[in-house]
C-alpha cells in the first residue's frame, strides 16, 4: 500500500490478506465468511493497539506523511472566496509560503501558511516547505494588511524549518524572521496558529505568534529536528528517535508544557485518513478561538498574546 509507515506494516499485511480472502470468495465461491470476520476483528484490536499508543518517533513519522494535508487543503476544505497574494514587494514570490485572503463562515480573515509539495515537482518548487526570507515578507505583508482592515488572522504551520542556504542569508533570512516575531507580536487583531504537520524551528516560529496555538494530534513543534538534535547532543543523526522522546515535541507533551492551548483530534491513523473530517475539526477550533476572542479591543489582544508568551517557561531569580 502506498505511503504506508514501517509500523504498520503488520496491518497492513493483514489487510490485504482480508482483501485476497475477499477476492477468492468472490471468484471461486467458496466461504471464507468466519475467517474474514475474524481477520477484521484482529485488524481493528491491532490498529487500536497501534495507534492508541503511538511513540513520539512514529508522531514524526505521521508528521511528514507525504499524504499528509497541506495548507491548500485546508483552504479548499474550510474557507469560501479565497484570493491568494503573491511576492513581498522587495524581492520576488516564495511558493513555500501560501498567503492571501479568505472567508470563515462569511467572515473575511487573512489566511497564512507553509506549503509543501504533494509530489516531487511541487515539492522542488515549493522547497519542501522551506521558505525564504521573501516568503516570510510577503506573509508580514498580507498580516499587516489584516491589522490595517481589522481582519483576525489565521496560521497554518507546517515546515521543517526556514531555508538554510547562501541565497537565504544574502536576503536577510535572520532578520525576516525576527521581524515577523516583533510585528506580530503587536498586532491589534485575533491570530490563531495551527500546527498541521511540522512546526520547525524559526521557519514554523516566525508565524506563530498568536493569541491561540493548536496542534494537529500527531503534529511536532520543536527548535530543531530530532535528527539534527541527535547530532547535536550524541553527534549520530541516527539517533532521532531517541531524541524525539527527549526534546518533548508532540502535542500532549507541549499541552502540558503550556506552550499550546489545546489539541485538535486526528482521524483515526491520522489526518491524511480522511481529509474532509480533519478539515471540519480544524474549521470547529477555529471558530470556538475567535469567538473566544470577540469583543476584545486591539490593547486587550496584544496583551494577551504578551501575557500568553510571558507565562511559557519557569525561571529562577538570583
Amino acid at each position: 500500500m502506498a505511503g504506508e509507515l514501517p509500523f504498520e506494516k503488520p496491518l497492513v499485511e493483514l489487510q490485504e490478506k482480508i482483501k485476497e480472502l475477499r477476492k477468492f470468495t468472490e471468484e471461486k465461491g467458496i466461504d471464507f465468511s468466519e475467517e474474514i470476520v475474524r481477520l477484521e476483528q484482529k485488524a481493528k484490536d491491532l490498529a487500536e493497539q497501534i495507534y492508541g499508543q503511538l511513540t513520539p518517533w512514529q508522531r514524526v513519522q505521521i508528521a511528514r506523511h507525504p499524504e499528509r494535508p497541506t495548507t491548500l487543503d485546508f483552504i479548499q476544505h474550510i474557507f469560501t472566496d479565497f484570493i491568494e497574494v503573491h511576492g513581498d514587494r522587495y524581492y520576488g514570490d516564495d511558493p513555500a509560503i501560501v498567503a492571501g485572503i479568505a472567508k470563515l463562515n462569511g467572515r473575511p480573515v487573512t489566511v497564512i501558511g507553509n506549503q509543501k509539495g504533494k509530489d516531487t515537482k511541487d515539492n522542488i518548487r515549493r522547497n519542501f516547505g522551506s521558505a525564504h526570507p521573501e516568503g516570510y515578507r510577503k506573509a508580514l505583508r498580507v498580516m499587516q494588511q489584516a491589522d490595517k482592515f481589522r481582519r483576525p488572522i489565521i496560521c497554518f504551520i507546517n515546515t521543517s524549518g526556514a531555508y538554510p542556504g547562501k541565497t537565504a542569508e544574502e536576503r536577510g533570512q535572520s532578520e525576516a524572521i525576527a521581524r515577523n516575531l516583533r510585528e506580530m507580536a503587536g498586532f491589534g487583531v485575533p491570530i490563531v496558529c495551527v500546527v498541521i504537520g511540522e512546526g520547525g524551528s524559526g521557519g514554523a516560529l516566525a508565524i506563530s505568534v498568536g493569541n491561540r496555538i493548536y496542534m494537529l494530534e500527531n503534529s511536532t513543534y520543536s527548535v530543531i529536528s530530532p535528527e539534527a538534535g541527535a547530532a547535536i547532543l550524541w553527534k549520530d543523526s541516527s539517533l532521532g528517535m531517541r531524541a524525539a522522546e527527549t526534546m518533548k515535541i508532540t502535542a500532549p507533551d507541549l499541552l502540558s508544557l503550556g506552550v499550546i492551548d489545546d489539541i485538535i483530534e486526528e482521524p483515526f491513523g491520522g489526518a491524511h485518513k480522511d481529509v474532509v473530517m480533519q478539515a471540519e475539526l480544524v474549521k470547529q477550533k477555529l471558530e470556538e478561538a475567535l469567538v473566544q476572542m470577540e469583543g476584545m479591543s486591539p490593547e486587550e489582544l496584544i496583551q494577551d498574546r504578551y501575557t500568553k508568551f510571558k507565562a511559557i517557561g519557569e525561571y529562577t531569580s538570583l
